[in-house]
């Protein structure tokens, strides 16, 4: 049987990484996997390159088109979507080819169809998806609050590359370094993490880095300027490599409005750097309160500041919380979990 895995583009994202991370794992004997995506600086992920077929980020038609000569051609068995749009196209070329392959939806965000046409939404993964993949137990119940098949549903939580994000026995230094990983959007809300670094700016030997791109940079940067901490806080643009970011950093922070399961989170308890994050969506599910990170219930910036605080003065706590949230992450956040039960999640579409 010959899979096809979908994603938009090939930008820094979780979703993206993701998919590469699927790309260079998958591999079973009663299965082909071609792949398709758009451009990004993750295409130097892709390893199996002879099966990997690039499509443009606009010209949808023009995609549909390049897909479906790929789909027949190879005689596709099974779609596998990790974006709605690519839910779209599959169903799309399902109608188009007459073939009936089936396809399987994974779902790592909140989409703007579900907030503004929800019935649209549960009828689409109803009648036109044949297994959905939730990132955390969260979105699982998400979905199914929604109305959406229980039975369609599993989750499979991201795995971390172990071999990739290696643990990092952290030196002592005078400057204590904090973070944020995540794109520059509204969502991932950098302006509390800008507060937080300001509520803190009379503590000498701290500093603040953000890593990513997007959208609100402009706005990031006007309120570092109209807070006067650009000796404090770098805007650091895209990484290419994440786990140099979060291996430097000393704390890493998670300020969004909604998540439904931050990758950063679980490669940043693997390299041993602590985390403080907002307890939203399927975070709790990993991040255990006062023993893997700390889990702040509210926006309150008074709140992260005293956690912060905290890891710094409280060496034998700090040491604690990191060695459980390796060991955690180690147990059940693995890349080959994630890999094999995704392989049954295909098996079982037949």
């Amino acid at each position: 049987m010959n899979v096809l895995l979908l994603t938009d583009k090939l930008i820094t994202g979780g979703a993206e990484n993701y998919f590469c991370k699927l790309e260079n794992e998958l591999q079973h004997p009663d299965l082909t996997f071609y792949t398709a995506a758009g451009p990004g600086e993750l295409f130097s992920k892709i390893k199996n390159e002879n099966k990997f077929i690039p499509m443009m980020r606009k010209n949808h038609l023009g995609n549909v088109l390049k897909i479906r000569k790929v789909v027949i051609a190879n005689k596709i068995s099974l779609i596998h979507a990790n974006s709605l749009r690519m839910v779209l196209y599959s169903v799309l070329l399902q109608k188009i080819t007459g073939m009936e392959f089936k396809i399987i939806y994974t779902k790592h965000n909140v989409t703007m169809l579900e907030e503004k046409y929800e019935s649209l939404f549960i009828k689409l993964l109803n009648n036109h998806v044949d297994r959905i993949i939730a990132v955390s137990n969260f979105g699982r119940e998400s979905l199914v609050s929604l109305g959406v098949n229980p039975a369609k549903i599993m989750t499979v939580y991201n795995g971390v590359d172990m071999q990739q994000f290696t643990f990092h026995n952290k030196e002592t230094t005078e400057i204590t370094k904090i973070g944020i990983l995540a794109r520059l959007s509204e969502e991932k809300n950098h302006e509390l993490f800008l507060d937080i670094a300001y509520e803190l700016r009379g503590v000498p030997d701290l500093s603040f880095y953000i890593a990513g791109e997007g959208p609100e940079r402009n706005n990031i940067q006007n309120k570092i300027a109209a807070l006067k901490m650009a000796g404090n806080v770098k805007l650091l643009g895209a990484v290419q490599n994440p786990e140099k970011f979060i291996k430097a950093m000393d704390i890493l922070l998670f300020t969004s409005h909604r998540e439904v399961f931050p990758m950063a989170i679980l490669e940043g308890m693997a390299v041993g750097t602590p985390i403080i994050s907002i307890d939203r969506g399927g975070i709790g599910e990993v991040v255990i309160d006062n023993k893997t990170g700390f889990l702040i219930s509210n926006h309150c910036v008074d709140a992260f500041c005293e956690k912060i605080l905290m890891i710094k003065s409280d060496e034998e706590k700090k040491r604690q919380m990191i060695e459980e949230a390796r060991q955690k992450v180690e147990r059940d956040f693995s890349l080959q979990e994630m890999v094999n039960k995704t392989l049954q999640e295909y098996v079982n579409c037949f």
